[in-house]
């Protein structure tokens, strides 16, 4: 769009220059650049010389309320500007340049047009950096004159991790535009900081050539460079390379396949370069910030002599005017707003525009038909209309002025409706209740929306509804007529009949004494604002909606209930033999032998339970048995707790429980002779017996002097005929031996015997 169009539509983007911060020597205020040059001639006029003279200059723009570096080589900034040039051949550089301090300059979003609030941190500045004439020899291959420098901003939107991404700017001086003394093309105009989202783009990015060459432009892929070594900051992977690297450099990493160099607001936007004229056109449709490459390739006689690489950034925001009329209206209906009213014919409106700081004049205007106008003058609009109908009206600002800006309006006034209608139903019957519309209205009512208090409705003009529960019921019925105009009425319904059917849970119940049994009332419809009276049938009643009774005699009961309704109409009923108990099971058995012990531990149980058919004994974890008589060995000794569930044929249950006591018992038998000769029959003298549980084992043998040849504590340990099992053989002969211990219950046990050596 032209320049006082374009600047109409920034606005503040306080989001997007608030974020760009980092730490200062990170340079994170950088949102774009380009190099550019001139030929001045021979060196000395002379072309003996072979050698050219160039004025080359440097464009980068910062963001000057941004809190990062300042310009490098500037009196705030973090380090000198150093431009590093290469031949295209050699692997080191060829030169050098520390760049003087750069001129400053602000760039204007505002400049030109005065209706548009541009907020005040804000802030794009250029820095125009000369460098030192360079007199460069004319070869045939190109120099490469670079500038590399830490980081992009965080917040940039098409490419990644922009924060880790610094730029190069650099500029190829081919060798066809040495042989020539070619001067590259410079760029008119910087890119605005600020670009509106959903409103046309029309920016004159075009060049001019001081040679009238020709120019093509296309959009093309940026360069990074520099990174983020912090502790060496003027290596070439720190925030100042110096030297800069060599070409070839890498391109910014966009993020694909929604982002491209030749897309970089996104495949869905259609924001496109002209090739001729440098003219950037289209309408983005996001918001962000988006890093753009435009290149302008000068050629001459269709060979390419330079290409200008522009690096900047597209901040896309949605954006307003500073003047703009707006009403409050109800609904909008295309481009017409609209304001609807209903059985009133006094209307207030709203003027929400904005910003009154920059609106000096305002009216509304009004047609109220038959050629009649009305004007009004006040901020807001307050007017009685003469009749109810349709009328246009509009909300003009600044009129006359550049900056103004109109509102139309178009307001609908409506007739009353009077919401109304009536309920009836047999109030000692439950059934339906039939609702009735009666409703006073000279329009035609197009909807009905009936709410029945019970979470039911209905959108029928005379509808009937079932209620489930009785009740007061706050019913409400909402009419809405052929013009939108809407009334409700909201009133109670007594609804409390008598239910058609009694019907009680359970209905059956055959159970064993004594019997706990909760009666659910499930008539309908029944609450607790009807009486009710319960006859059990023996003996007992009760008031209570739902009761709980037990019976606790065996026989057959009838049970009656009888309900009134709050409003006086009474139902009763009997249920015949509705209940029938019979005796609960009794759990009873017994066991033989009374004294198992670990040598005879099979038990038998002989069930003597009255009123069972089911049998389920538990016997030792983890056998069970469900025959009436089971046969079981227990696998351990001492107290076993034995438990018998029996069940009676209608489920009732009782249990019986014994102990049963396997006592533990031990043996321990020593031979009288045996023959240690290492043959492998009968060398070792070795007790055998039960020896689980007992306790404090003791087996001694003495000779015939009373001297201890042998002794242990462990049953399973035997003499196998030396001295303590590990001196000398002793004689053959006989030998004395005395053996103790306590069984696992009962008195300590001593045996005394001899043993013979044979040998």
């Amino acid at each position: 769009m032209p320049g006082a169009d374009l600047l109409r539509y920034y606005c503040f983007f306080s989001i997007f220059f608030a974020s760009l911060f980092f730490n200062r020597l990170s340079a994170a205020h950088i949102i774009g650049g380009e190099i550019t040059y001139e030929c001045l001639g021979w060196t000395n006029g002379d072309p003996g010389t072979g050698t050219r003279t160039y004025q080359f200059y440097m464009n980068i723009y910062r963001d000057c309320q941004g809190g990062g570096a300042d310009f490098d080589s500037a009196p705030g900034g973090s380090f000198p500007a150093t431009v590093t040039i290469y031949t295209e051949s050699d692997e080191e550089p060829y030169n050098v340049l520390i760049l003087p301090n750069p001129a400053r300059n602000t760039v204007n979003p505002q400049e030109g047009n005065p209706c548009v609030i541009v907020p005040s941190n804000v802030c794009v500045e250029q820095g125009v950096y000369t460098f030192p004439l360079l007199d460069l020899p004319v070869i045939d291959e190109s120099y490469y004159i670079t500038y590399q420098r830490c980081c992009r901003n965080n917040t940039i939107s098409n490419i990644l991790a922009p924060g880790d991404s610094g730029a190069t700017y650099f500029m190829e001086l081919t060798p066809a535009a040495q042989q020539v003394c070619n001067s590259s093309p410079t760029f008119n105009n910087f890119a605005p900081p600020v670009i509106c989202a959903n409103e046309p783009i029309n920016f004159d990015h075009s060049a001019t050539d001081p040679d009238g060459d020709q120019l093509v432009y296309e959009f093309c892929a940026p360069f990074l460079g520099g990174g983020l070594n912090f502790n060496m900051p003027t290596a070439m992977n720190g925030l100042a390379p110096n030297p800069e690297s060599r070409p070839p450099y890498d391109p910014v990493n966009f993020i694909g396949p929604f982002y491209n160099p030749t897309q970089p607001l996104g495949n869905n936007t259609d924001v496109n370069i002209n090739v001729n004229s440098g003219l950037i056109t289209g309408s983005p449709n996001a918001q962000g910030q988006f890093v753009v490459g435009v290149c302008v390739s000068e050629f001459r006689n269709g060979e390419l002599l330079s290409v200008v690489r522009r690096d900047f950034q597209f901040n896309v925001t949605f954006c307003e005017p500073t003047v703009k009329a707006d009403i409050a209206e109800d609904n909008a209906v295309g481009a017409d707003l609209y304001i609807s009213q209903c059985a009133d014919r006094d209307v207030f409106i709203v003027n929400q525009s904005f910003d009154e700081s920059f609106i000096d004049d305002y009216f509304w205007k009004f047609d109220l038909g038959n050629g009649q106008d009305t004007t009004v003058t006040t901020w807001n609009a307050d007017l009685q209309f003469p009749e109810y109908g349709t009328f246009r009206g509009s909300l003009i600002l600044n009129p006359n002025s550049q900056c103004g800006d109109t509102a139309s309006i178009i307001v609908e006034l409506f007739p009353e409706i009077e919401a109304e209608f009536t309920a009836a139903y047999d109030t000692c019957i439950a059934g339906p209740v039939a609702f009735t519309n009666t409703t006073i209205a000279t329009t035609e009512i197009t909807n009905y929306n009936w709410n029945f208090g019970d979470g039911g409705g209905s959108s029928n003009p005379d509808p009937i509804y079932r209620y489930q529960d009785p009740g007061l019921q706050q019913v409400k019925l909402r009419v809405t007529d052929i013009n939108g105009c809407q009334d409700s009425i909201v009133k109670p319904v007594s609804y409390f009949p008598v239910p058609a059917l009694i019907v009680v849970a359970p209905n059956r119940f055959d159970g064993c004494a004594p019997a706990e049994i909760s009666f659910d009332n499930l008539s309908e419809p029944v609450n607790v604002n009807y009486e009710t009276f319960w006859d059990f049938g023996d003996g007992v009643t009760s008031t209570e909606l739902s009761p709980t009774h037990i019976f606790e005699s065996e026989g057959t009961y009838d049970v009656s209930l009888q309900i009134t309704s709050p409003i006086g109409c009474v139902t009763d009923t009997v249920f015949r033999e509705l209940i029938v108990i019979d005796p609960s099971p009794v759990a009873n058995f017994t066991f033989s032998p009374q004294d198992p012990d670990v040598f005879n531990p099979e038990v038998t149980f002989t069930d003597l339970s009255q009123g069972a058919d089911q049998w389920f004994w538990y016997l030792e974890d983890p056998y069970t048995a469900q025959e009436p008589n089971p046969i079981h060995a227990f696998r351990d000794t001492g107290f076993q707790e034995v438990r018998l569930i029996v069940t009676h044929p209608l489920g009732c249950q009782d249990t019986a429980v014994q102990v049963v006591d396997i006592q533990p018992k031990a043996t321990f038998f020593l031979p009288n002779a045996f023959t240690p000769n290492d043959d492998g029959l009968n060398d070792v003298y070795k007790g055998k017996g039960f020896t689980d549980g007992m306790k404090s084992f003791e087996l001694n043998i003495w000779n015939r002097w009373g001297e201890n040849v042998f002794s242990t504590d462990d049953p399973q340990q035997g003499w196998n005929g030396r001295f303590n099992n590990q001196g000398q053989p002793v004689p053959q002969g006989v030998y004395f031996s005395r053996v103790a211990y306590t069984p696992p219950r009962g008195a300590p046990v001593e045996i005394k015997g001899t043993v013979t050596v044979i040998r």
